[in-house]
C-alpha cells in the first residue's frame, strides 16, 4: 500500500512539474510599449487603446517608421472568438522630413483578438521590423499549442505592404521538440495587400 502511494504521489509530482515547466516556457511578458510621437498620437482612432507599437524603417527610405496595434479597452467583455471577434486594428505610419507622421496602411484582420488563443490566453505576442518586412506573431492553444507569424513586405513598385509569408508551428506542450511546421508564400497566394489580409480566414 505504501509503495502504491508513493508511485502516485511520485506520478502526480511529475505532472506538476511537467505543467509548471511547460506553463513557464509559455508567453514570455511583452516588452512595456514604447512613447509614440505626438503625431502619431493625435492621428489614433478614437475609442481605442495601444497594445503595442514598434518603430523600425517599413518602406527602407532610412527614415523611422510606426507600427501600432490598437484594442478596445472593453475587449475581455465584447470579444467572442466564434461569433464576433473585437478587432484589433494595426497601423502603419510612415515618418518624414521633420517629424512627420503619415497613416500610410490599415488592417482590422492582421492581429488576433483577446480570446483567440484558447486555454494561453491572449495570443499577440508582438510586432518585428527588419528592412522594410514586418512580422505579426501569436502564441496560443492549451497542451497542444501553436504559433503562427505572419510576415509582410513593402512593395516599391506599389507602394504598399504585401503578404509575404505565413508561417505556423504545433506541438504539445510536455513535447515541444516533435512538432510540424507549415508556411505559405506567394507561391501559394499571390499577391495580398495588407489591408485585405484576413487572419480569421483559413
Amino acid at each position: 500500500m505504501n509503495y502504491l502511494l508513493a508511485c502516485l504521489l511520485g506520478l502526480l509530482s511529475f505532472n506538476a512539474s511537467a505543467n509548471a515547466s511547460a506553463n513557464a516556457s509559455a508567453q514570455a511578458p511583452r516588452e512595456p510599449v514604447p512613447a509614440l510621437p505626438a503625431a502619431i498620437r493625435r492621428a489614433l482612432p478614437a475609442g481605442y487603446a495601444v497594445l503595442d507599437a514598434a518603430r523600425g524603417d517599413l518602406n527602407r527610405d532610412a527614415l523611422p517608421d510606426w507600427l501600432v496595434v490598437l484594442h478596445k479597452p472593453d475587449e475581455q467583455k465584447t470579444s467572442d472568438v466564434v461569433d464576433h471577434p473585437t478587432k484589433r486594428p494595426l497601423l502603419l505610419f510612415v515618418g518624414g522630413a521633420g517629424g512627420i507622421y503619415t497613416l500610410a496602411a490599415r488592417a482590422d484582420n492582421a492581429v488576433y483578438c483577446v480570446d483567440c488563443g484558447g486555454m494561453m490566453g491572449d495570443p499577440f505576442t508582438g510586432l518585428t521590423i527588419k528592412n522594410g518586412y514586418f512580422t505579426v506573431e501569436h502564441y496560443g492553444g492549451s497542451a497542444h499549442r501553436w504559433t503562427r507569424y505572419v510576415t509582410f513586405r513593402y512593395d516599391p513598385a506599389a507602394r504598399t505592404w504585401l503578404l509575404h509569408r505565413d508561417g505556423s508551428e504545433r506541438f504539445h506542450a510536455l513535447d515541444p521538440e516533435h512538432g510540424t511546421t507549415t508556411a505559405t508564400t506567394t507561391k501559394d497566394f499571390g499577391r495580398v495587400p495588407l489591408a485585405k489580409f484576413d487572419i480569421y480566414k483559413e
